[in-house]
């Protein structure tokens, strides 16, 4: 006998799989039987009546009710943790027990499913037996506040006249009662063996967490009953539930789906709940205890999951989501604006079209016409912001929205608006960290098209008003009663909501533009000193001194950018100044500041070197001109090539002129007389700048200055030097003379004095500067834009003299050094030249505060 039942006790084991199938098959075949004679006794017309007349409250407090009996589960998995020697943040915890316990509850107790999860979610630091013996510690202890319950509604029957329709299931409360007292007393034996990491007080925690997980399940379910008006005494309940949840147990189909249900619908018909309520009971405690909670369990697990892959692919897939977003936001928020706008101004028009009628259940409404304009030129004005990126604009429009989205739903309800609406709420969540911009800047390109736009249309819309006023015509107009206008009234008051909305615009404008934040500092003398010292500067670096530039350091006053900035440009006037193996760092470091601004940075003659770095980093270049240099080791006035140059030394000098270097700092008179030779050499000419250099007696005090006099000992031309921190390379800036009385050639002697002085000195090169446009746009090969630019060379001759200079310096330089201006790739060519014309065609200095 007892090799026999032992025989069969190794087939049931062999086959237990297929035991539990065929099992939850029967019991699925007579749920589904239940059903379907359920249904065939339904009053459909009194389930849905029930189904869809719940108070926004009622559904509102359900969906709390069931949120909140979800959280006693959480128990379970700050339990695990303390098994396993992993460390993990509470909202990791909590995230993942959310995900488990959702889950399982909608695909049955426990199991694998449940064991699963949690092995991916604290597996990290623990091997694959750890993690089993965890899980496994605390699966048993799950239905232990059901087996507690069950006692209680087993000592429940006692009370006179209480559950009298459900003693005779006292065996299955017998059943799920002795299952607490059995695992209670084997965990005691076994404490010291396989539960010594469950002391008393942790067997507490699980046992409390498992009462308070199946009390807020039933809780859950009688408030539902509560808010529906059940016509039944809801204490009543209690044993019902308590048995219905242990069959649906037993029954092993997955979340009890079924059982559980039709054993409740003819337990609550037996207290007087007609079936129509007890499916509608059921169905909102499905949806609000399992649905609901388990796809917020779907958004955990679909977040953890793409975190997990953002990370692996560097983040990309986070980059595209929010831009995407953003890029609707964007769209969405213009839209929304122009449409308003049109609809209160311009209604027949809207109306009529057939692309506005399909648009127009995807906007807002406001109260009156004249608000739906003026808040339609405040998305416009927060549209920009938005598109610009600009952190003040994000709270304004979500006050904006949501303020827009109430009142739409609350004036036309409907389920298709309420979804379109809520993603672009979900679309403003997801774009939230693409604001990070200080302030709104301005492009040319920008600035153009929203004006035209604006005041182009409130032109056109005054124009077609006045045209079609009674008083211009003497009949009736035409446009009022067709397309555009029903009355000339409602033109009127769509007049006035423009003007109002043009005012908001501006001044939404205004907020979005203003920051207290600044880049750049002007200049300090001795810091930027200092790091020429250190580092040394470039033919450029004392363009500094000029004051008419801001200056970024980077790292510790390791790397110098000089910058001005134009519209949407922070223009850099030549190489960065300081270390060069940082410059690379340097540089991102300059474009992630200005573009917290919302500014481009835009390199103004600089060497290919720099450019092909700039290259690296997303920047286009055109060539500006060459800069000569000429070797000073190789000059000499010997031989036959400088004969010319040679006689004119020697004809100034005999007539007296004496070349002489000033050192600094200069006096009064000597500055009296550098100002009348600049004075009359500029004619009343504006000076220019940036590149530039122009009379300043605070730059030309930082140089020497190379003068040539009269043999009474008058100036009568100067040269500025622009030293270059280095011993290696020499420039030039200021070169003037009196235009009247200096000798022809003056400034040919000039320069040939320099290179001897400069010779002497141990200099290896002298900079004579840029020959603007020169060699640029040479061949038919050149880009379509230095190909203009080398137009504007050979036939501007008039405006600047390009060529001539090219011819002049060409007598002394050996060597044409390329410079270029380098751009973002997505600025505009033209409006970028541009921007540079204006920004060196005027000399402005910087307030020193």
């Amino acid at each position: 006998m007892k090799e026999k039942f032992k025989k069969i006790m190794e087939g049931v084991l062999q086959h237990l799989t297929l035991i539990k199938i065929i099992f939850v098959g029967f019991v699925s075949l007579f749920v589904v039987l239940q059903v379907i004679k359920i249904a065939a006794d339904i009053n459909y017309r009194d389930l849905k009546e029930n189904l869809f007349t719940q108070s926004p409250v009622a559904i509102g407090l359900m969906l709390i009710a069931g949120l909140i009996a979800i959280l006693p589960m959480m128990i379970y998995d700050f339990t695990i943790v303390e098994l396993l020697p992993g460390k993990f943040s509470k909202k990791h915890i909590f995230t993942s027990g959310w995900i488990t316990n959702t889950f399982t509850n909608i695909g049955g107790f426990g199991g694998f499913l449940g064991a699963s999860l949690r092995a991916t979610f604290y597996g990290e630091g623990a091997s694959h037996k750890e993690i089993l013996i965890a899980i496994s510690k605390i699966a048993v202890f799950l239905l232990s506040g059901l087996s507690i319950l069950s006692l209680v509604a087993l000592g429940s029957f006692s009370l006179p006249g209480y559950g009298e329709g459900f003693r005779h299931y006292w065996p299955w409360l017998v059943g799920g009662g002795l299952y607490f007292p059995i695992l209670f007393t084997f965990t005691k034996i076994k404490s010291k063996t396989l539960f010594t990491d469950l002391p008393l007080k942790r067997e507490f925690k699980l046992i409390v967490g498992s009462v308070l997980e199946w009390s807020g399940a039933m809780g859950c379910f009688i408030l539902i009953g509560y808010l529906l008006q059940e016509p039944i005494q809801l204490g009543q309940v209690f044993p019902l539930f308590v048995i219905a949840s242990i069959i649906g147990i037993v029954s092993m189909v997955p979340g009890g789906v079924g059982t559980f249900d039709v054993f409740m619908i003819y337990g609550l018909g037996q207290l007087g709940v007609s079936k129509e309520l007890a499916v509608v009971w059921l169905l909102f405690y499905r949806i609000f205890y399992y649905i609901i909670p388990f796809f917020i369990g779907i958004s955990f697990f679909t977040h953890d999951g793409a975190q997990k892959i953002n990370r692996y692919l560097d983040g990309l897939p986070k980059q595209f989501i929010q831009k995407v977003a953003h890029g609707f936001l964007v769209v969405f928020v213009y839209s929304s604006g122009i449409m308003m706008i049109l609809i209160s101004t311009v209604p027949n028009l809207a109306f009529n079209s057939h692309l506005f009628a399909r648009l127009y259940p995807f906007t807002f409404f406001f109260l009156t016409q004249l608000s739906n304009v003026i808040f339609g030129f405040l998305l416009l004005g927060l549209a920009r912001g938005i598109e610009g990126k600009v952190k003040k604009a994000y709270w304004p429009t979500i006050i904006i929205l949501g303020f827009g989205i109430l009142n739409t739903l609350t004036k036309d309800f409907s389920w298709g608006l309420t979804i379109f609406l809520g993603i672009v709420i979900v679309c403003v969540y997801l774009s939230r960290h693409e604001f990070y911009r200080n302030k709104l800047v301005y492009s040319w390109g920008k600035a153009l098209l929203d004006g035209a736009v604006l005041f182009g249309s409130l032109l056109l819309y005054i124009l077609v008003g006045y045209f079609n006023s009674p008083r211009f015509h003497h009949r009736r107009p035409i446009l009022f009663h067709s397309s555009l206008f029903p009355t000339g009234h409602v033109w009127l008051a769509g007049l006035i909501g423009v003007v109002i909305g043009l005012i908001s615009l501006a001044i939404v404008i205004s907020y979005l533009m203003r920051s207290k934040l600044k880049i750049g500092v002007s200049l300090d003398e001795e810091r930027l000193k200092a790091v020429i010292n250190q580092f040394g500067g470039n033919e450029v670096s004392h363009l500094a001194f000029l004051r008419d530039k801001y200056f970024y350091y980077y790292g510790e006053d390791q790397v110098v950018f000089q910058f001005r900035q134009e519209a949407d440009k922070l223009v850099v006037m030549g190489e960065p100044i300081g270390d060069s193996s940082l410059f690379e760092k340097a540089i991102v470091d300059f474009m992630d500041v200005a573009d917290q601004f919302g500014y481009s940075v835009v390199f103004y003659e600089v060497s290919g070197s720099l450019v092909m770095i700039l290259h690296e980093l997303g920047y286009d270049f055109m060539k500006v001109g060459e800069e000569g240099h000429v070797s000073l080791p190789e000059f000499t006035l010997s031989g036959k090539k400088r004969r010319a140059e040679r006689a004119l030394v020697n004809k100034i000098e005999r007539e007296g002129y004496l070349f002489e270097m000033l050192q600094p700092p200069f006096s009064a008179s000597q500055f009296e007389e550098l100002k009348q030779i600049s004075d009359e050499w500029l004619e009343k000419r504006t000076e220019k700048g940036f590149s530039l250099g122009f009379y300043d007696e605070f730059y030309l005090n930082q140089a020497e200055i190379a003068v040539v006099k009269t043999p009474e000992g008058q100036l009568i031309a100067f040269a500025s030097m622009m030293p270059t921190g280095s011993d290696e390379l020499i420039s030039i800036d200021l070169m003037r003379y009196k235009t009247k009385e200096a000798p022809n050639g003056v400034m040919d002697y000039l320069f040939i004095k320099l290179f001897e002085y400069n010779q002497e000195l141990g200099f290896q090169a002298f900079n004579m500067g840029m020959a603007p446009l020169s060699n640029v746009g040479a061949t038919r090969y050149s880009f379509i834009s230095e190909r203009i630019a080398g137009l504007l060379y050979r036939f501007g001759t008039k405006l600047y003299g390009f060529q001539g200079l090219r011819h002049y310096k060409e007598k002394y330089v050996t060597t044409w050094i390329p410079k270029y201006v380098a751009f973002r790739k997505k600025s505009s060519i033209l409006f970028t030249m541009l921007q540079l014309v204006t920004l060196v065609g005027k000399k402005r200095q910087i307030d020193i505060k």
